[in-house]
């Protein structure tokens, strides 16, 4: 029994000596490693490697999120353009080729008259002269008497020739509204100074009114009388 007794005892005695070598190399390793991590993670800290990762992280984030914003502004816009599209293509093309009226649409289509300028300079600027005289004159009854008044007229205005045009085109129409304020004249009025000032601007007022009934535009500025002739 002594025998066994210190065979066990050699063997316990044994296990403390073998391991107390083991658990050294295992520190000086795990230090070592230790030693090294540090190391490496120091160099990486110091040459701006974690510093550049988080930079190319927020570059990353921008560009993305002006892709999406960039996206998202041209998916609104498309619809607009197409909307458009369709208006124009629904309702403007489908009037010019109607056919009824095609001459009057295209005329208003290219806006009022303008006023034409002989000198462009800001400074002085100069409107230009357009004149049509009617060729036929117009012979009125004086209202309440055996008189009768005959004129002829001529107008004048600073703005294009399709003035002038319309005013050719409405004629007969223009004649006989002047003829019905021709007629209201009595020979008390003709007795006043001012009467043919009067007239002239009644007679404008009354082509303009015409002119716009059936072109909307007016543009007559001046009524001269180049014949005048009561008897």
């Amino acid at each position: 029994m002594s025998g066994a007794a210190a065979a066990v005892e050699e063997q316990v005695d044994g296990e403390p000596k073998k391991k107390g070598p083991l658990i050294k190399i295992i520190l000086m390793v795990v230090a070592v490693l230790v030693l090294i991590g540090g190391s490496v993670g120091g160099t990486l800290f110091a040459t701006g490697f974690f510093s550049k990762k988080e930079k190319a992280e927020e570059t990353l984030d921008k560009l993305e999120a002006e892709a999406k914003g960039e996206h998202g502004e041209e998916g609104h816009g498309a619809p607009e353009a197409h909307g458009d599209a369709k208006k124009d293509d629904g309702h403007g093309d489908a009037k010019k080729d109607d056919g009824h009226g095609g001459g009057k649409a295209d005329a208003k289509s290219e806006g009022p008259p303008q006023k034409e300028l002989v000198t462009p300079e800001a400074d002085n600027q100069r409107w230009k002269y357009n004149y049509y005289a009617m060729e036929k004159p117009l012979l009125s009854n004086i209202a309440g008497s055996r008189k009768v008044m005959q004129v002829t007229l001529t107008v004048m205005t600073h703005y294009d020739d399709r003035v002038i045009k319309n005013m050719k085109t409405h004629e007969l129409a223009l004649r006989a509204g002047v003829l019905d304020v021709m007629r209201q004249s009595t020979e008390a009025d003709l007795a006043q100074p001012d009467f043919r000032k009067a007239l002239a601007e009644n007679v404008r007022l009354t082509i303009n009114s015409l002119l716009e009934k059936y072109e909307g535009f007016g543009g007559i500025e001046e009524v001269l009388f180049t014949e005048f002739v009561v008897q």
